[in-house]
Order: structure tokens, then sequence, then C-alpha cells
């Protein structure tokens, strides 16, 4: 999500670099799709680009200790949240922070709710609503003929996969690692496991793949992936959490996570070519909604207001 809202920053002519703030394999300066990247290993001065910054974006983790820095300064924070979990808003209502950019509407109605419930947090004076974006150009494939689950944690439908791979022994099951979280990766015939893939490289090595695919999570605050593969007209079959069911909308198909029995009978479904065509017109249909120019050219107006 972060890279994608960078992208546009840089293209409009500003320098952005990303500090990262977990230790990693770089030890020297490098470039990501257009933008600087400063690995934690490179032992450069953080606090020296901090003062010399016209905006600060933080997010997760990392805003206390940048709000902090930010503030000795006198440098505009931009936090963006990804989740609708508690230190989100109470490490955003801390002070200082002056955007708030939501992932989903669902998100801005619960931090509503957050500010509500403790008045003495402090909500940040600007609002925006940025859904993750996906470029639909940088994914539309031909779909494959794989049923599919990215991250195989057990949070992100793990087990669900497990269970769907021993009851469907003729259906051919991809299972990609994920970044984060212990993964259930069945040792099945039929499972094919795909190690951990950069994004950029998502369309040829999973979704170019996917005929199906799988979104059983327990919690997404958006569901990004959800997205990227319905811009191929990729059906998703998903537990309806909040984020979910905002972001597949019509396109979806929603089957709850403990109900296994009926995940196979929507595969099954969907294995009738009538049934496939018309699951992934929706799929399509949806993905041109979520156009992302309107709401990346509205965040970029925002941070440049900022650095005013």
């Amino acid at each position: 999500m972060l890279i994608s809202m960078l992208r546009p920053l840089a293209d409009r002519g500003h320098d952005v670099s990303v500090w990262l703030s977990r230790y990693g394999k770089a030890h020297e300066v490098y470039e990501y799709r257009g933008i600087r990247v400063v690995p934690t290993e490179a032992r450069l001065d953080f606090a020296a680009a901090v003062r010399q910054a016209d905006v600060l974006v933080s997010h997760l983790e990392c805003v206390p200790s940048t709000s902090a820095l930010a503030r000795g300064y006198g440098t505009p924070v931009a936090v963006v949240c990804h989740n609708t979990h508690r230190p989100t808003f109470r490490d955003m209502g801390a002070g200082g922070t002056a955007l708030a950019v939501y992932n989903s509407e669902w998100m801005r109605a619960e931090a509503g709710l957050f500010f509500a419930e403790y008045p003495k947090a402090v909500r940040p004076p600007a609002e925006l609503v940025v859904r993750p974006p996906v470029f639909a150009g940088e994914y539309a494939t031909k779909p494959g003929t794989a049923v599919t689950l990215i991250n195989c944690n057990e949070a992100k439908g793990g087990k669900v996969l497990e269970q769907l791979a021993r009851r469907m022994p003729d259906i051919e099951f991809l299972a990609v690692r994920g970044a984060y979280g212990e993964q259930v990766l069945p040792d099945l015939p039929n499972v094919e496991v795909v190690e951990h893939v950069d994004g950029a490289d998502m369309r040829e090595r999973v979704y170019a793949r996917t005929r199906v695919l799988l979104m059983p999570s327990s919690y997404e605050s958006w569901g990004r992936a959800g997205v990227e593969a319905m811009a191929s007209g990729i059906p998703v079959v998903a537990h309806p959490t909040p984020g979910l069911c905002e972001s597949l909308a019509d396109g979806g198909i929603f089957v709850d996570r403990h109900d296994v029995a009926a995940y196979e009978a929507v595969l099954r479904k969907l294995a009738v070519p009538s049934e496939y065509r018309l699951a992934s017109k929706r799929a399509k249909a949806r993905s041109l909604e979520l156009d992302p120019a309107a709401e990346l050219a509205a965040w970029c107006d925002a941070v440049e207001a900022l650095a005013r």
C-alpha cells in the first residue's frame, strides 16, 4: 500500500525516501520501484533527515518515535492507518498527527468511535480515506487453473486451505508463503507451495496461475490481495469481515470461514463454466470501480498542503 502511495508523490517531483525500522539483509541505500530506501544497517542519521524533511509519513509501530522526533523539529506528520486495532488510534491520538489516512470508510468510522470514547485523545485536524491503491494494469493477466491462498498463516485461512485440499483431491491448490505468521503449508500432492513473492512479481508468479482466490481471513481491514486478483476477473471467495465486504462488495463471494463445506460447494459451483464467467464478470466490474486515481490525487494534495 505504502509504495503505491509514495510513487505518485515522486512522480510529482518530490524527493521521497523510505527509512526502514527493522534490520534486514541490505547494508547500502538502494532504490525500489523508483523510491529511495535507507536500510537500518546503513547507519545514516535519521534525526538529521527528519530535521530537513517537509513532511513525515509514518505507520504501525513507528508512529510514537516518529511523532516524538517530528514534534521536536516542528515537522508535520501524516499517519497511515492499516488496521482498527487500539494502538493504531491510540498512538495517532497521542498528539502531533497533522493528517490521518484511513484505508477504508469502515476504519474511518471506527476511528470516530475511538475519539468519541476517549475525548482526551487528540483527533487529527485533517483526515482522508485512501483505499490501498491497486493499479489494475500492473496485475491484469489471464487467470490460471489453481485455487490460491496468499499468506497461509492460520488467521489468513491456512487451515481452511488444508481442509479444502483434503476434501478436494481433484483440485489444484496454490499455497503462497506469507511474510509473517506461522505458515500452514499442507504436504499434499494437490498443493503446490510457492515461496514468498515480491509485490512486483505477483502477476506472473501468482495471479497468472490462479483461477479462484481464497480469502477466509479472520480479520482484514481492507484486503488488497482480493482487489489485485479482481483486476484479472479472478473470483474471490472470502470471509465477510467488514473490510472485505467494503473492498470486494458485489464482486466478492462471501462464505463464513468456519463452514468449509460451504467453501467446497462454492468452488464446485465455480467449476461450471457459466457460473465462473458470471463471477469473473462481477469481479472485473468491481476492479474498474476501484480506480485509485482520484484518491491518490487527493492524497498528494493533502501532503503538499502540509508542506506549505
